[in-house]
This record gives structure tokens, C-alpha cells and sequence, in this order.
């Protein structure tokens, strides 16, 4: 049951933000440019985070759509580390929690 709740919380965290990068608000596109990435970064983010989404979401490429979460979320761990805006460390840790129950409980 845990193993399923933490699946579908990572397909809905996933595409959400997916979503909010790939919109782009100005905001957004604003930390992407601060931390160093073009402002049209986030789209490509957005793509990768919904992509991962949809694998997460298919039993057959769960796998693999896990580890790409993993990937994506240890560039922004990494990103914002370095930039040292602890700020967003908060919402990643709910992410990095997902990911690791969903290892776990595998």
C-alpha cells in the first residue's frame, strides 16, 4: 500500500512541477537565469520532469522513470547546494523522500 501511495505521490509531485517549469513564469524562468541556466531551461526541465511522470506511471518503465527522477532531482539538490539557496531544499526533500520509498518498498 506505501509502495503505491509513494508511486502515484511521485507521478502527481512529478507533473506538477513538470508543469510549472514548463509554463515558465517569470519567476521561474528568473532562478533558472540566477542560478546559472538559460531562461529556457525550465521547459527542458519541465519536459524531463512530466517524462518521468508518465514512466513512473507505466509499471513496465517505472524503473527506469524513477532513476531519471532521481537524476533530475540530484541536478536541482546539486543546483541549489551550490548556489546555496536552502530555500528550495525544503520541497526537494519531499521529492528525495518519495523517491527513496519508492526504492525501498520495491
Amino acid at each position: 500500500m506505501v509502495h503505491l501511495l509513494a508511486i502515484w505521490f511521485l507521478v502527481v509531485a512529478f507533473a506538477g512541477a513538470g508543469l510549472v517549469n514548463a509554463i515558465g513564469t517569470t519567476g521561474t524562468r528568473s532562478e533558472f537565469a540566477r542560478w546559472g541556466y538559460p531562461r529556457w531551461w525550465g521547459i527542458v526541465t519541465g519536459a524531463l520532469e512530466i517524462l518521468s511522470a508518465v514512466l513512473i506511471a507505466l509499471p513496465v518503465s517505472r524503473i527506469v522513470g524513477v532513476a531519471l527522477a532521481a537524476a533530475i532531482i540530484a541536478a536541482a539538490v546539486f543546483t541549489v547546494l551550490r548556489h546555496r539557496d536552502y530555500a528550495h531544499l525544503a520541497p526537494l526533500s519531499v521529492f528525495v523522500t518519495l523517491i527513496a520509498v519508492d526504492a525501498i518498498s520495491s
